[in-house]
């Protein structure tokens, strides 16, 4: 059994017994601080959203703190069901013991928001008294001897060890998912992989047999039930086809999210006619939609949307301009979010529309008339392009009112949140995946001094904790898609994933780049594509002070 530099076991021998001992703690200081918070916030009763912004900091404070917490308890539960199974082997224990010796070492230090802005307890009010809970105990034990670098060396052998592995360490998932994990993380190596460098580098769009390939294996039409063509599978199976796909190449990973996106406003919102009439048709490929919401100035601010529909007879005319449309030349109907009450100044004043649109072509991107559009040149997350759009009394069917029903449109579009951030959530799994293949295989090929880069400590212990966090934001992804395929609630838990999960897949992406040294600087080194795409996810879908807004003001 290895053992650290005073001669004790490297993996505690009653793990799972001191991170459960542990986890109650942390749920009482986080009780203690969202206390703390309620005093500074909420006015006559009520959570006053001025407040909020005034005790920011603190505000999104208790979001990250809230997503730690509950990142550990699900580590906790897929330990204990590893160890259930009999599969809890040496290196998902060190995983385990990285992870909570880390995480609650930065609950007592310092939760990094990202790189500049780290959150102390004080910050949110707690004191030393209430805080000395993590310098006794369980919770110390882990801090002292957690995360230790005897630990990050041995798991990063083991690693080596098992390099022909899909995933490090056992995700704790069924073995039908596992079954499509391998499907999609062969179809990932063979016909993504070695094309992604070329298809970011050109700027190209993805081909459109790669599109045909993913249909025909039930991408589009994955969580799409049954009776309207789909597969009528979970959203756990959605976040490991995400995430396999976008450890090849984040734009095919993400081909998926705007069907996910349509399907859901169409389940959620649609009359039954139009289920029968796009679900099928979306769920085939035969019909690929994009998501028409944000409009230059507006960013998050839904509600000040200006776009307008105005109808005329039984249809409408659509005027205004969008941007950061992803994948708007090829497809085939738009999600349009405009404003039909032109009395109206928030959010009770917008309608969605399944805007039809002829798919262009290189020569003649937006054929339609009414429409208009070019391409907004990105640093990464290429492969679908991204446009600005202007409508021009650009015409849409009244029968492709979303519900048949006008002001419901921001409803409509908050009830494929949960989704859309659980899906992304997995992207930045399979993207943070992606530079760890990498960075691994670098460090491992490499020589310097005369050994390999992956035999010097500090290259190592980037190794070891990206494996961990990808680990720990995995766990945290799958518990909201399970969330989510209750039937449950899961709007704080799919903002947690996707919080935690973009700023782990930078985290990965960036420190694989720093293994690579000068090379990784260099655009023919697959590392610095990763990190060009790992940078979007903490902007799209919610930015991180948004995500984080959103999960203080569902906490308190």
């Amino acid at each position: 059994m290895p053992l650290d530099a005073h001669n004790r076991p490297v993996v505690l021998p009653d793990l799972l017994s001191t991170t459960a001992e542990a986890l109650p703690v942390l749920h009482e200081l986080l009780d203690a601080a969202k206390s703390c918070l309620q005093e500074l916030v909420v006015v006559d009763g009520r959570v006053s959203a001025a407040r909020i912004e005034v005790e920011q900091t603190a505000s999104h404070g208790l979001a990250w703190l809230a997503t730690y917490v509950e990142a550990l308890a699900q580590m906790q539960a897929w330990a204990e069901k590893l160890n259930a199974q009999g599969t809890f082997g040496e290196v998902e224990q060190l995983i385990h013991q990285i992870a909570f010796g880390e995480y609650t070492a930065q609950i007592a230090g310092g939760i990094p928001m990202n790189q500049g802005e780290i959150l102390r307890l004080s910050d949110i009010g707690l004191s030393d008294d209430q805080m000395g809970s993590l310098r006794r105990g369980a919770a110390a034990t882990l801090i002292q001897r957690g995360n230790t670098q005897q630990a990050r060396l041995r798991l990063v052998t083991l690693v080596q060890e098992r390099s022909a592995e899909v995933t490090i360490g056992a995700t704790g998932l069924e073995d039908e998912l596992e079954m499509i994990r391998d499907q999609f993380r062969r179809y990932a190596v063979e016909k993504v992989e070695p094309y992604a460098q070329d298809w970011h580098l050109n700027d190209d769009l993805i081909p459109m047999d790669v599109i045909d390939e993913l249909a025909e294996m039930g991408v589009f039409g994955l969580t799409i039930p049954e009776e309207y063509g789909g597969f009528g599978l979970s959203k756990a199976s959605m976040c490991v086809v995400s995430e396999e796909l976008s450890r090849g190449f984040i734009g095919v990973g993400s081909l998926g999210t705007r069907s996910e996106i349509a399907a859901e406003l169409i389940l959620a919102g649609g009359t039954e006619d139009q289920k029968h009439h796009w679900l099928p048709a979306l769920a085939s490929g035969e019909k690929l939609p994009t998501a028409v919401f944000t409009e230059p100035n507006t960013g998050s601010d839904l509600g000040a949307l200006r776009t307008r529909a105005v109808k005329e007879g039984d249809d409408y005319r659509i005027t205004g301009n969008k941007t950061w449309i992803t994948h708007a030349a090829r497809t085939h109907v738009m999600t349009l979010l405009a404003r039909t009450d032109p009395a109206s100044s928030d959010y009770k004043g917008l309608s969605m529309f399944l805007a039809e649109k002829t798919p262009g072509d290189d020569a003649n991107p937006f054929p339609t008339d009414g429409m208009t559009g070019g391409e907004i040149e990105v640093l990464g997350y290429r492969g679908m392009k991204e446009y600005e759009l202007a409508f021009d009394g650009f015409a849409v069917k009244g029968e492709n009112l979303l519900g048949g029903e006008e002001g419901k449109g921001f409803k409509q579009l908050m009830e494929t949140f949960e989704s859309a951030r659980i899906q992304t959530a997995a992207r930045a799994v399979g993207v943070a995946c992606s530079a760890l293949d990498v960075a691994m295989q670098y460090a491992q090929d490499r020589k310097q001094f005369g050994k390999s880069l992956i035999e010097f400590p500090r290259v190592a212990n980037k190794l070891a904790m990206m494996a961990v966090e990808i680990m720990i934001a995995r766990q945290l992804t799958y518990f909201s898609a399970f969330e989510k395929d209750e039937g449950r609630r899961c709007d704080v838990e799919a903002g947690m994933a996707k919080l935690l999960g973009a700023r782990v897949a930078w985290a990965a992406a960036d420190n694989g780049l720093q293994i690579h040294g000068g090379n990784g600087f260099a655009l023919e080194y697959k590392i610095s594509r990763i990190l060009c795409d790992a940078r979007v996810l903490n902007i799209f879908e919610g930015a991180g002070e948004i995500q984080a807004q959103v999960i203080a003001r569902r906490i308190l």
